[in-house]
């Protein structure tokens, strides 16, 4: 009896170092995505979009074509695909933290069949992404981002299509429209009247 004891209290100091460092993993595992972007050339941590950023960007949105797929560079939680695809676009979000993806396309899912079918999401890159095909493409940047990502919408984007800059405008750029005031303004652009 008393070996029988003496070896299970042995073993408890393993099993709680295992179950330690199972937590220290996941706890990794699932906050690196979120601390990673601090790493990056440009630092875009996720923050999600006020109410009053999602009201412009809703207004934004309704001076757009809805004739080609709407590209969210930066997706986060989906919010602005979603509102999108409630009017209409077919739209793809495009995120770097795997779990914002996975929560985007469960909440997707949750949303109903009409939401899950004019919506996609995916893990990329936007520096290595190629931006043809889209019409209307909606990016919450940082400052020190706009300048180089105007010159990639210009090789990248077609004529007809349109940015919606959220926060900060693309340096050169002429906006058509410009909708509300301080961090929740946002800029509409033409590309075609960027290329004169």
């Amino acid at each position: 009896m008393k070996e029988e004891s003496k070896s299970e209290s042995s073993r408890l100091p393993w099993i709680l170092i295992g179950l330690t460092g199972g937590v220290a993993v996941g706890i990794t595992a699932v906050s690196a995505p979120f601390v990673t972007p601090a790493l990056r050339r440009f630092c875009l941590p996720y923050l999600p979009a006020t109410t009053d950023q999602l009201f412009n960007v809703q207004k934004a949105l309704n001076l757009c074509p809805k004739s080609k797929p709407l590209l969210d560079v930066g997706s986060g939680d989906g919010r602005i695909v979603f509102e999108a695809a409630k009017r209409g676009f077919q739209a793809h979000g495009v995120e770097l933290n795997v779990w914002l993806v996975l929560y985007s396309r469960f909440a997707a899912l949750a949303k109903g069949r009409q939401i899950f079918d004019r919506t996609s999401f995916s893990r990329n890159d936007l520096w290595k992404m190629n931006m043809r095909g889209y019409g209307t493409t909606v990016i919450f940047g940082v400052e020190e981002m706009m300048a180089p990502l105007g010159e990639k919408f210009s090789t990248e984007l077609n004529d007809d299509a349109h940015v919606v800059a959220c926060r900060f405008p693309i340096p050169g750029w002429s906006p058509f429209v410009t909708i509300g005031e301080g961090i929740d303004t946002v800029w509409v652009y033409k590309v075609s009247s960027q290329r004169r």
